[in-house]
């Protein structure tokens, strides 16, 4: 009867041996799976911040360019009869048109477009798109 209770305790203590190496086995599975998607979603978050600055630094290097196109140095000059002005010139007196012959303020000057004519020795003017007129150069 002593051999009977052996056999039976031994009988129990090996299932539960069993279920426990099992759970075990499964906790290690689990914390393995865990690490595996927290590295998997860490290479994803890695993988968009990555994509990001690229598109970032492709943003970047694109207003780069489009700054350094819009920053040409512009220069033309008209010459005719001996004579020779610059855009600037030729704007520096149609603002002083605006002020001194049509007597507006300054402040007020905001757009002008020349027409140049030089069989005629002018230029025609229209200032903020309503106050035309010519000047002689």
């Amino acid at each position: 009867m002593a051999e009977a209770k052996k056999t039976a305790k031994a009988t129990v203590k090996k299932p539960v041996a069993k279920a426990a190496e099992t759970t075990a086995k499964k906790a290690a599975a689990e914390t393995t799976a865990k690490k595996t998607t927290a590295k998997a979603t860490e290479t994803k978050t890695t993988a968009a911040k990555t994509t990001a600055a690229k598109k970032t630094t492709t943003k970047t290097a694109a207003a780069k360019t489009t700054k350094k196109a819009a920053a040409v140095k512009e220069n033309i000059s008209i010459q005719f009869a001996g004579k020779e002005y610059t855009t600037e010139q030729l704007v520096k007196i149609a603002k002083d048109v605006w002020e001194f012959d049509l007597k507006k303020d300054p402040a007020d000057f905001k757009e002008v477009q020349l027409y140049v004519k030089p069989e005629e020795a002018k230029a025609y003017y229209v200032i903020n798109g309503t106050e035309t007129g010519s000047f002689n150069i």
